[in-house]
């Protein structure tokens, strides 16, 4: 599989597959790498897609000093996306997690073709909400110390809570699919259904799943997903 490396705007990609006119954006998820994408461009290579993979702040190649917050994530997939228009006539998204809610805050408005999500993070207020509870961290304290660490590995932040306040998905029209895990324990199933209600999203879910998918019976869950919803492979050259 034809692949080149290189810089967009200072973000290091991955570009998969050969020429065409139709390309995938994929965003990984907290303590993932644009290299992600290889796996899935296997799928989506077949379909005549190419698959562009990129570095969120503080993750694979990236070197800078930003951290994995919205206000950093958001102009810089604006900028990709702005790419990606003069580039390619067809682009859809493929996005995992908080990549997910990244992504809905950074394309709400643009003309994408499809998306796939995995274990998507659709509501980062309730998100922020139940680490909170889990962390018996009330608003008055965070409000008052800004910061507090907790010991599942997690900030809560004040600035962050108060921009996913300042920030709601209200606008979604992307044609969407999401697949979720029903073990998942940062996304609950109640958000997920009310977010396809609302914007008729497909949603498939592996009962038995966890959030990150990763071992051989969810990755070929996975596989299987993206192969159905990529549609149909190009005929080999007879």
């Amino acid at each position: 599989m034809e692949q080149e490396k290189f810089l967009i705007d200072q973000i290091p990609v991955i570009l998969l597959g050969k020429p065409s006119d139709k390309i995938i954006l994929f965003v990984h998820g907290q303590g993932g790498n644009k290299e992600e994408a290889v796996s899935f461009a296997e799928t989506a290579v077949q379909r005549g897609y190419q698959v562009l993979g990129i570095d969120l702040p503080n993750h694979g190649e990236r070197t800078d000093d930003k951290a994995l917050l919205p206000w950093n994530v958001i102009p810089e997939l604006t900028g990709i996306g702005e790419y990606l228009k003069k580039g390619w006539g067809h682009i859809a998204l493929r996005a995992n997690s908080i990549g997910a809610w990244f992504s809905m805050l950074a394309f709400a408005e643009y003309d994408l073709e499809k998306c796939l999500f995995v274990s998507p993070v659709l509501d980062m207020e309730q998100l922020i909400t139940d680490m909170m509870m889990w962390a018996a961290v009330t608003e008055e304290q965070l409000q008052k110390e800004r910061e507090i660490p907790t010991d599942f590995g997690q900030t809560l932040s004040w600035d962050y809570l108060t921009y996913t306040r300042q920030h709601p998905i209200l606008m979604w029209k992307a044609p969407t699919t999401i697949l979720y895990a029903g073990k998942d324990n940062m996304v609950r199933r109640e958000t997920v259904d009310t977010f396809v209600k609302k914007f008729n999203a497909g949603l498939t879910v592996m009962e038995h799943g966890e959030h990150w998918f990763h071992t051989p019976e969810q990755l070929e869950v996975m596989k299987k997903w993206e192969n159905q919803f990529l549609g149909p492979g190009i005929p080999p050259v007879k």
